[in-house]
């Protein structure tokens, strides 16, 4: 996906050991090259020990890479990689909160809802709770379909979680690369 200006959407999927302060330090890497951050999530990944960071951002790729490099010299990042759209499979999660009134009265609404595979999780006479996910573009489509029914009283949308479409998994193969210099070493 490129911008007007060229640049392209890149994700960056970093692994690093739980350490206090390595996420200021990581994103103080886009500050300083002033590139804003379209989405961040980071949690505990599948193996212990090993938090992973999925990050968004519009860049080119020279400067993606030079970023890349600075965020895998920080102490505690064990791998870092980036990825264009077309190498991952990006999901979200959005949580809506709507004018139950609303919905009553312009059974469009619904309609929408279902249309775009969201799940109605909580109704009372106020408001009634939607969450869909799905792509970035899916979920700002319903968002602003609803926002023509002046029904939304709430909406929050996640950063984005991606797994690589590659049939490699990069990290166990750095990870075994490593094992294997260590004890090389030893």
């Amino acid at each position: 996906m490129t911008t007007e200006e060229g640049k392209t959407l890149y994700t960056l999927i970093i692994f690093s050991e739980n350490v206090a302060g390595l996420l200021n330090e990581i994103t103080s890497v886009f500050t300083r090259r002033q590139i804003n951050i379209e989405s961040l999530n980071v949690s505990a990944s599948s193996i212990e020990g090993l938090h992973r960071y999925t990050i968004t951002c519009w860049s080119d790729e020279c400067t993606i890479k030079k970023v890349n490099k600075q965020i895998e010299k920080k102490i505690g990042v064990v791998r870092s990689n980036f990825f264009t759209s077309t190498e991952i499979y990006i999901q979200e999660v959005a949580l809506f909160k709507l004018s139950t009134p609303k919905i009553l009265e312009h059974g469009e609404i619904s309609r929408l809802i279902r249309l775009h595979a969201g799940k109605i999780v909580e109704v009372n006479p106020t408001y009634a709770i939607v969450t869909i996910e799905g792509m970035t573009n899916e979920i700002l489509s319903l968002f602003h379909q609803l926002m023509e029914w002046d029904c939304v009283l709430q909406y929050v949308r996640s950063g984005a979680i991606a797994i690589t479409k590659d049939t490699r998994e990069l990290l166990d193969e750095y990870l075994v690369e490593r094992k294997k210099r260590f004890l090389a070493s030893k």
